[in-house]
């Protein structure tokens, strides 16, 4: 009976975790394999060199941040506002992409194709932003307008430092996302 050998999605995914906590100078073959408990030879089974891990680890993470999400918002369903704060909340506010969305900008910074793929998967967003916002929106610079503060609200809130006496950021947060989002046409959000 031969051994057991780690799954490739197993390799991908301590890798998304070593990315997430450290970068992708965390993304160590030999480290990964520790954390999985295995020897380093079984990633050579699935992956030419660490080179194609971090592709293929780019590959689960555009699919996660814009397939499944459009996906699981398409299923849940509810009004274009709703649809936007599930998208905003799978891809930006949990605990499983949000540090993984965060190191591969900080990577995009040094990696011009990684700043690519960013790319791609930024303008798959903000277009499914902008044709939400359009349903109740009919403005187009007040769509584009609208899609970048709330693109800029969701990412954009993670570094931001300040304190808001009185109000928690989750409150802050909440009430500019009513702003973003606010039909010019109601007196209250």
């Amino acid at each position: 009976m031969g051994a057991v050998r780690t799954p490739q999605a197993a390799w991908i995914e301590e890798g998304l975790r070593a990315l997430a906590a450290g970068g992708p100078e965390a993304v160590r073959i030999e480290a990964l394999a520790k954390s999985l408990g295995v020897t380093k030879g079984g990633f050579y089974g699935h992956f030419a060199d660490r080179n194609a891990l971090l592709e293929a680890m780019l590959d689960v993470w555009e699919r996660e941040s814009i397939d499944d999400v459009v996906a699981r918002v398409a299923h849940e369903g509810g009004d274009a506002r709703a649809k936007i704060r599930l998208a905003g909340r799978l891809t930006l506010s949990g605990d499983r992409l949000l540090p993984i969305d965060l190191a591969v900008r900080d990577w995009a910074r040094r990696d011009e194709t990684v700043s690519e793929r960013l790319r791609r998967v930024d303008n798959q967003r903000i277009t499914l932003a902008r044709e939400m916002i359009g349903t109740f929106c009919s403005d187009p610079d007040e769509i584009e307008a609208r899609s970048l503060l709330a693109f800029c609200l969701a990412i954009g809130s993670h570094f931001l430092a300040a304190d808001h006496p009185g109000r928690t950021r989750a409150e802050v947060r909440a009430r500019a996302t009513d702003i973003v989002l606010m039909d010019l046409h109601d007196e209250d959000v």
